[in-house]
């Protein structure tokens, strides 16, 4: 993002903040805080107008109860809006049953409306739930978070997803734009700021309220959890076998020799039944439980790379950085409890 913005200070930006049953407070009350404080903190230039006017629209104004059981106040019904520059749709909290689609007509007709007269679509984290019902981001990529990727692309097959991704921008006006896991709706609100605003609003907003730029991706966030409700028994089986033995030396030889089906039969079997060939699949979990051993324990890394069955240190640290964005070094020191906000012993 340059330093130039795209908007030319005549007017501020409309902003609708999307507040709906499903909406996580913490998220919504976030985006409206930070895009709201730029003005309130006298981060504008004198004499230039507000670069936003946010306001939080729904079904109806009034009292509303989010998922948390918190209400919180509807300013605008949407069937007052006719047209909004920006409108984002924070994060939304799954049930059991997943996301239900069809419950909220009224508002993806409005997305869509809002979209054909000129509206940037915008999702927190698992907002985007939401938006993919208009069809607008089929074909699109997009980004959602990791723990919903999957429910994601079984309710949206059309939308190409990238978990991994910190935020995504699409579409030919770059008017379709995601944000992943949870706490990266701070990047979202920085790049609308910087895009609207300025860079330099955009930095300073980032210091004053202490947000951070998720500049490595969400992969060394996301845990790995190997697809196992495919129903083929005997790669199931390979699986719960390499759950407690993917250090072991040749571990791929020894699954194949313990399910006596032919290599080329193993591993195509298991490559179509868990989406990663057999060496990826002991990768990932040797890489996942070398987080595990970085974040608890005061292990060098080079027995932390024994640990998980790798001999060669300089290969495990390759590897670890490949799949993660992080050296193992720096992955401890990110995730690490830091010593302020561990436990003391009692004497």
């Amino acid at each position: 993002m340059t330093e130039q913005a795209t908007h030319c200070g005549s007017r501020p930006r409309h902003v609708s903040l999307v507040a709906l049953p499903d909406a996580v407070v913490s998220t919504l009350a976030g985006i409206f805080d930070v895009m709201n404080g730029v003005a309130l903190m006298g981060l504008t230039r004198p004499g230039q107008p507000a670069p936003f006017q946010i306001e939080i629209v729904g079904e109806a104004a009034g009292a509303l109860e989010l998922a948390s059981g918190i209400p919180i106040d509807v300013q605008r019904a949407i069937e007052t809006i006719e047209t909004s520059d920006i409108v984002i749709v924070p994060s939304v909290l799954l049930g059991p049953q997943g996301w239900q689609k069809d419950r909220y007509p009224g508002l993806v007709e409005w997305l869509y409306r809002m979209h054909e007269r000129g509206a940037m679509l915008c999702s927190a984290c698992s907002g985007v739930f939401l938006l993919a019902e208009t069809g607008l981001f089929d074909g699109k990529d997009t980004t959602v978070h990791f723990g919903y990727a999957r429910a994601f692309a079984a309710t949206y097959p059309a939308v190409p997803i990238h978990p991994e991704q910190v935020l995504v921008v699409s579409g030919l006006r770059e008017e379709l734009v995601t944000s992943g896991a949870s706490m990266s709706w701070h990047d979202l609100v920085l790049y609308l700021i910087a895009r609207e605003a300025g860079a330099t609003v955009a930095q300073e907003v980032a210091r004053l309220f202490a947000l951070q730029w998720h500049q490595d991706g969400l992969a060394p966030y996301i845990v790995f959890e190997g697809k196992a409700d495919h129903g083929d028994g005997e790669i199931q089986g390979a699986q719960h076998w390499l759950s407690d033995h993917f250090s072991v030396a040749n571990p791929v030889e020894e699954m194949i020799r313990r399910s006596k089906l032919a290599e080329r039969t193993f591993k195509r079997r298991f490559l179509g039944a868990t989406g990663l060939t057999p060496i990826a699949y002991v990768q990932r979990l040797r890489i996942d439980d070398a987080k595990r051993r970085l974040e608890r324990t005061d292990a060098s890394i080079d027995e932390v790379s024994w640990r998980v069955g790798y001999e060669d240190p300089a290969f495990f640290r390759r590897l670890f950085k490949r799949t993660t964005g992080l050296a193992p070094s720096a992955y401890r020191k990110r995730f690490r409890i830091p010593e302020f906000a561990r436990p003391r012993s009692r004497n």
